[in-house]
């Protein structure tokens, strides 16, 4: 007997969505396929992809790791450099209470610390210690490991698509 058609297949549960091992029943082969390639459909199904892919590349983490808010702003620091917490609070999109306080945890965990501002004695920057710089690191690694080891199961194929995608992509959020 024929296998039944795709249609006719049970939809795929929550637990599909969003894989979280590298178990073979975890791929991506009962992922739903993309509808079409019109603005506003390939829009709905880039969101819905992406979300998916950050949220299970978010939870490859050290189990001591930060709250995902002030990993976050650990990692801008990485980028930017040290920097006070206004053009944080901007960075991030949130109010400076709300840095205020995600700095003041993030010094308790001796992932960041405070320093006079060299030219405002009003202000104060903020910079990553060594200790922060190695949980970057050590998440960081954690994380290219688990997308390594899921990309090593696609063919060379799927491989330079995403590859292709991964600079659209970049252009496409680019402000």
């Amino acid at each position: 007997m024929p296998p039944a058609p795709a249609s006719t297949r049970p939809a795929p549960s929550p637990q599909d969505a969003t894989p979280s091992s590298d178990t073979p029943a975890a791929t991506t082969a009962r992922a739903p396929r993309a509808r079409g390639t019109g603005a506003p459909t390939l829009a709905a199904d880039l969101r819905g992809a992406l979300m998916l892919s950050v949220r299970r590349i978010r939870a490859e983490r050290p189990d001591d790791a930060l709250p995902d808010h002030q990993y976050s702003v650990l990692a801008l620091l990485d980028r930017l450099g040290p920097s006070t917490p206004g053009a944080l609070a901007d960075a991030e999109h949130v109010q400076p209470p709300t840095m205020t306080r995600t700095i003041a945890a993030l010094v308790e965990s001796g992932v960041v610390a405070k320093e006079p501002h060299p030219q405002d004695g009003r202000q104060v920057l903020v910079r990553t210690t060594d200790d922060g710089k190695a949980l970057l690191q050590a998440t960081r690694r954690r994380r290219d490991e688990w997308l390594t080891r899921r990309l090593a199961g696609l063919d060379a194929h799927e491989r330079a698509v995403l590859a292709e995608a991964a600079t659209i992509l970049r252009r496409v959020v680019a402000p």
